[in-house]
């Protein structure tokens, strides 16, 4: 039940990035980053953009 959440996150993480116009991190493609990676980007773009 917890891995199904934290892949729920994932993916919610991953469409507001899209959003935002990001699609890759370092190279990587959104779906390569663990969950604490795109927390971290998310957190950074919502920072940035007052969102």
């Amino acid at each position: 039940m917890l891995n199904q959440a934290a892949e729920s996150r994932r993916e919610q993480l991953i469409d507001r990035l899209i959003a935002h116009h990001v699609y890759k991190k370092n190279g990587k493609h959104l779906f390569e980053l663990s969950l604490s990676e795109l927390e971290r980007e998310y957190q950074n773009i919502r920072a940035k953009c007052s969102c």
